[in-house]
């Protein structure tokens, strides 16, 4: 019987082990993840109040997520604002919320639970806050307020931190020195339109659609705060007071309810918020699709245009996540 010589079987035992190294390649390079995973899995982003900016952002924040991170599920949950968007993500209910700088840094001095866990991931836009009269009810400053049915913002929200703080600087008590009404923008422009209310606080990026449908179809006025008011809030409103800076809303926010001019008002940022709970690809993603969707979001969200790369690295008072860091690393010049 014909054998092969020793040399040649030698020859053909290592080609097929080399062939076999090869499908053994192969089939460990289909079946394990090559570099970091893609991210995955469920997450709640925790927005506003109907017919706000934080809800009208998130919604449309969600499509573009739903493209760039297609195995991340994200689940959207109103809120009263500011506040209680902290709350839930510091106690894990939510991963993702945008709150501003004031209320984060009152949570964190207040000691609440889980304040030592945020991260910011971006600086996003200014919220103006904007004190809306019926114009024939004559109110030419906050004082003016005193005794009168004014719309303070709903518990939990940012409005009502800040009207609050605004009526204490100004000497009018928030409980008794007014009628106060505890309602969002929702509600609170339908309110000033019946009588039901002389006027309310909003806290919002410009223009507020809400704001602006009501001045369409009802004579109303901006009422201005101005710059000698910021002393007044550092002075009463402690640490986390310093996150307000005097600013004007232009005069094409509002129009003829601004009488086509400039009002002298306050701006606090606004912050996307996380924890050190999430993954750092997941932030990283999360954070290159708020960048990327600034224009796409611009043209129906209007403040949405003023997110800036440039800035969106100072989230005061919190640190940035090392996802979000590592996303601005990426795409640093």
């Amino acid at each position: 019987m014909f054998t092969f010589p020793a040399r040649l079987r030698g020859a053909r035992v290592l080609q097929g082990a080399a062939a076999f190294l090869v499908v053994l390649g192969l089939l460990l390079w289909w079946l394990l993840p090559i570099g970091k995973p893609t991210p995955s899995g469920s997450v709640v982003f925790s927005t506003g109040v109907n017919s706000g900016v934080y809800e009208r952002y998130g919604k449309m924040l969600k499509d573009d997520l739903g493209r760039d991170l297609p195995e991340v599920s994200v689940t959207l949950r109103s809120s009263e604002g500011s506040q209680e968007n902290i709350a839930r993500v510091a106690s894990g209910e939510a991963e993702f919320t945008i709150a501003t700088a004031d209320a984060v840094a009152k949570y964190q001095m207040d000691g609440k639970p889980g304040a030592e866990r945020l991260r910011g991931c971006a600086r996003l836009y200014d919220d103006y806050v904007q004190l809306v009269t019926a114009k024939d009810k004559k109110i030419g400053s906050v004082a003016d307020l005193a005794g009168l049915r004014v719309g303070v913002g709903q518990e939990r929200s940012g409005v009502r931190l800040l009207a609050d703080r605004i009526l204490t600087a100004t000497g009018i008590d928030p409980v008794k020195g007014i009628t106060p009404v505890s309602s969002g923008i929702d509600t609170m422009p339908v309110q000033l339109e019946r009588g039901e209310l002389d006027a309310f606080f909003w806290s919002g990026g410009l223009p507020t659609s809400t704001v602006q449908k009501l001045a369409g179809r009802f004579s109303i006025s901006l009422v201005p705060l101005t710059p000698s008011l910021i002393a007044q809030l550092h002075d009463t409103g402690g640490a986390s007071a310093r996150y307000y800076r005097s600013a004007a809303m232009p005069a094409d926010a509002y129009g003829e309810a601004q009488g086509n001019k400039a009002v002298r008002t306050i701006a606090v940022a606004n912050l996307l918020v996380t924890t050190d709970r999430v993954s750092e690809e997941l932030v990283k993603g999360f954070t290159r699709t708020v960048i990327k969707s600034r224009d796409r979001i611009g043209e129906k969200v209007h403040p949405a245009q003023l997110v800036d790369l440039r800035t969106a690295i100072y989230t005061d008072p919190l640190p940035l996540h090392d996802g979000a860091q590592q996303y601005y690393q990426s795409v640093k010049p």
